[in-house]
Order: structure tokens, then C-alpha cells, then sequence
């Protein structure tokens, strides 16, 4: 759940896939998928991506920018007594997080943080200092705190996966006095209901407290998220939110704009984390991404696992049965069109992972699945072949290529699932600066019924080559033909 896209990369890295590989990889994972597929747990599925914003502002042309029409934070409801305590205890340990070109000195993105124990030490989101990790030769970071002196900062650690980074003041000393703030100990749970504010600089028009309630964890979210019921604005990226005595609870990330007061945070805990890492670690001066990319490795080897760790569920469509993950994993919805006697009548369903992450300068980690239906019993043979091959051809993939990734390589190929004549496509994207991480796709149609059948497909993006192929082949296995012979 992140909240805006900051920095462009300019080194280029091209590579990409030995010719013919794919389809011998695809002649292998289709001979493992004949392996009957067996019962899945019950599965939900995310809606089309819900839209997020970012807690960070940054200029308008970079993508993740203040929407258009946001309103002022600062006319929401009056805050109460509390919040006013809480604010007025804690804004000397505030600072806004700003990221500079080095040869102008403007800057390219805004967000917030908090001083935590250490010299001179600094909470933030990663999104909100990724150009120091990723460009740090065209980039500077600088802190400035309430009182509006500015000083520059030193990116020591992050943490991709929670979207975290740990700042240091550059002439933070040893053995200094600096105001912090505490965390809440993991021993004293929040019960859902009660008050915690937020603080940080939406919008960059000044520093602002939020107040709103805790409402647990976000349910299916690949990583524990807090949901956190009232107002983040960008700008409030990376700044701390409180309980009742001024203790961090959690840290501003993302709120969704489809809703109204609903908003993330990612608990402390992972900032606590994440600051013992940074302990004694040296500056980051040089482009990270072969960081990035190892943590990229680890997240997508725990999305892979979660996906192949159970059987999928099946879910039935006339006589077809499609594979569908957990419901613990992912959320689907559904969607038809009313049967017509003239025609066809059609069924959709879409399931999404909530597992993706911000990589510097997009986002990755996503794994979706999404299926088509169709029945057209007075419909023909000839012009069902015909609605089925276009809606087949109708599925785009990224062959062109991008400055973050290489063009699909793709193979096509018929095969046999348990019995079923099917049509299949298997496409892998190489990320250009990402080492090792591959966006993989999966296309499938069956081809045993005159006029029925079912189209599938399979977006993994930022795998491994191996664990693609795995996802492929546990895919393929969930399709089977239930309605008789074909």
C-alpha cells in the first residue's frame, strides 16, 4: 500500500532471455501440470486494484502527486483537547522530509518524519527517500523540523518490503541531546475504537495532527497494515502516529481514494525493526539496487510460497472447474452479463494479492488472476470460435519494453490439462536494474466445447525465473473438465 511514485532512474541495464527457452520452460511446466490439482481452501479476491494515494507530495509532473481537488487537511472536523496535548508534546520531534536535486536545489518530493533514539536519528517511509537510495548522485535529502531550519540528512537503511527508511541528521553528534519520540510497548495492545492521531506536513503547508480511531489490522494484507480511521494527506508520508500519551503506534503510509477516512499505517514494530538494523550502518552514497533487489528476492519468495503452499480452490463454471487462491490470501469479485437466448451469456471473476510493493520508482510484488466465462448455446460453432479467439487476442502484454523493464518474451503453445485441449501463452519481462526479478504472464483458453469454454490468466510480477515457472505450472493444474467427457 504505497503511497506515490518518486525518482527516475537513468542507468540502464539490457538483458533479457536465451532465445528459445521459453518454450521449453513452457513444454516443462505443462508436462508438471498435468498433476491433478486438488482442493483448494476458499478464496476471496481483491477488487481491481483499489486506488491508493500517496502520504508524500511531490511536484505535479511526477506521477503520485497531491490529487487534483484534494482538499485542505486542515478544514476537517475541530480536533479535540487530546489531539491539541498530543501535538503540542510532540511537534519539536516532527520534521518534514525533502528531496533536492543537487544541481538546482528544488525539490522533488515531500513527505514527513520523526526523531527517534539515536543522534539525530529519523523515521521515514522509503517512498519518501528512495531517490537517496536509488540516485543519491542527483539527489540530497534535508529535515526540516518545526521551527524551519534546515539541515541535511544521510539515508542509512530501509526496508522496501514496509516501505521504511532510517534518516541521520549529517551533523547529528554522538552523545547529543535530541528530542524523541518513545515507542509503545508491544505488550500493550490497542483495542479497536480507541483515539490515535496522526502528524505530519500534508500537502507542504505545515505540520498538522489528524485525529481518528484504530481499527485493527487491514484484513488479507500481505503485510500486517494498521487501519487507521481518519485523514492522511500527501505530504503526511513517513510521520508518526500516536497513541493517547504521545507514543508512535504506527507510521503514515498510504489511504485508499476510493473511501472516506480510510487510511494505513504500518506498525512500529517494523520501524523498530528496522532502526537496530541501522545501528552502526554506514551512510548509503552509492545507488542501491542491488539492495533493493535482494529484498525484492525475499519478498517475492514468501508471495510465491503463500501461493503454492495449498492447493487452489476450484471454482466451477458450467463444466469447467478454474483455480482460485485462498481465501486468507487474496479477494475476488464476480461480475455476468444476464444470459441472452440471441447471444451469450458471460461470467468474470478477478482475485488480487494485496502483496505489492514500491521499488524506487514503481510499484511490483502484484500476483492476479482473472477469468472469463462464456456459454453461447444458439450462438454457432464458427462465430463462437470466433468471439472466443478475439477475446484471446484482445490480452495485451508489455513487448515494447520500458526504461525499468526488458520486452515480454514470449512462447504459444496447445497442450493438454487432465484430458482438456487447451490454448496457452507464457510471456517473462526482465527488470533492467533489478537483477534476477521477472514480471511473469500466463494466457489460457480451453478448446474442448463447440460453444462454451473459459480464458484465464495469470500476472505474477517481480518473481524469480524459477518461482515463475512453479506459479505457472501450480496454475495450469487447476483447470479440469467436469461436465462430462469432452
Amino acid at each position: 500500500m504505497h503511497l506515490r511514485r518518486l525518482s527516475r532512474l537513468s542507468i540502464r541495464q539490457a538483458w533479457g532471455l536465451a532465445p528459445g527457452l521459453l518454450a521449453a520452460l513452457l513444454m516443462a511446466a505443462t508436462a508438471q501440470a498435468q498433476a491433478p490439482g486438488g482442493s483448494a481452501p476458499p478464496v476471496a479476491r481483491t477488487q481491481a486494484a483499489p486506488p491508493l494515494a500517496p502520504a508524500s507530495a511531490t511536484v505535479p509532473e511526477v506521477p503520485g502527486a497531491a490529487p487534483a481537488g484534494a482538499t485542505d487537511p486542515q478544514a476537517a472536523a475541530p480536533v479535540s483537547r487530546d489531539a491539541r496535548r498530543v501535538y503540542e508534546t510532540s511537534r519539536a520531534k516532527l520534521v518534514q522530509i525533502r528531496t533536492l536535486l543537487r544541481n538546482t536545489n528544488t525539490q522533488t518530493s515531500v513527505g514527513s518524519g520523526f526523531f527517534v533514539a539515536g543522534p539525530g536519528l529519523i523515521v521515514t517511509n522509503f517512498h519518501v527517500a528512495s531517490q537517496l537510495a536509488l540516485d543519491p548522485e542527483r539527489h540530497r535529502g534535508v529535515y526540516v523540523p518545526v521551527d524551519g531550519k534546515e539541515g541535511e540528512v544521510e539515508l542509512l537503511a530501509f526496508d522496501v518490503t514496509h516501505d521504511l527508511a532510517v534518516l541521520r541528521v549529517k551533523s547529528a553528534e554522538a552523545g547529543a541531546s535530541w528530542p524523541v519520540l518513545d515507542f509503545r510497548p508491544e505488550p500493550e495492545p490497542l483495542s479497536q475504537g480507541d483515539r490515535i492521531y496522526s502528524l505530519g506536513n500534508p500537502l507542504d503547508i505545515g505540520f498538522a495532527v489528524m485525529e481518528g480511531t484504530f481499527n485493527g489490522l487491514v484484513q488479507r494484507s500481505f503485510y500486517p497494515r494498521i487501519f487507521f480511521g481518519g485523514a492522511l494527506n500527501p505530504g503526511m508520508s513517513g510521520g508518526p502516529a500516536l497513541d493517547d500519551q504521545g507514543r508512535v503506534i504506527g507510521v503514515n503510509v498510504a489511504k485508499r481514494l476510493d473511501g472516506e477516512q480510510v487510511s494505513f499505517l504500518i506498525p512500529a514494530g517494523f520501524a523498530q525493526a528496522l532502526l537496530a538494523r541501522a545501528a552502526g550502518a554506514q551512510p548509503i552514497t552509492r545507488a542501491a539496487h542491488a539492495e533493493v533487489a535482494r529484498q525484492l528476492l525475499a519478498h517475492q519468495g514468501l508471495v510465491a510460497g503463500r501461493f503454492m503452499a495449498s492447493p487452489l480452490r476450484t471454482q466451477r463454471h458450467g463444466g469447467y472447474a478454474v483455480p482460485v487462491p485462498d481465501d486468507a490470501l487474496a479477494r475476488c469479485w464476480g461480475a455476468g452479463r444476464t444470459p441472452d437466448a440471441r447471444s451469450f451469456s458471460v461470467e468474470r471473476t478477478d482475485c488480487q494479492v494485496d502483496s505489492h510493493v514500491f521499488a524506487g520508482d514503481f510499484n511490483t510484488g502484484f500476483l492476479r488472476l482473472r477469468y472469463e466465462a462464456y456459454d453461447a448455446p444458439n450462438l454457432g460453432q464458427l462465430r463462437f470460435a470466433m468471439l472466443h479467439s478475439a477475446s484471446f487476442r484482445n490480452e495485451a502484454f508489455a513487448v515494447r519494453g520500458s526504461r525499468h523493464k526488458t520486452p515480454a518474451e514470449c512462447t504459444e503453445r496447445y497442450i493438454e490439462q487432465a484430458g482438456m485441449p487447451m490454448r496457452a501463452v507464457i510471456c517473462f519481462t526482465g527488470y533492467r536494474k533489478l537483477p534476477g526479478l521477472y514480471d511473469v504472464s500466463v494466457l489460457v483458453a480451453t478448446l474442448n466445447q463447440p460453444t462454451q469454454g473459459v480464458q484465464g490468466r495469470l500476472d505474477a510480477q517481480g518473481v524469480s525465473f524459477d518461482n515463475g515457472l512453479k506459479m505457472v505450472q501450480h496454475y495450469l493444474a487447476g483447470f479440469r473438465w467436469e461436465g462430462g467427457k469432452p
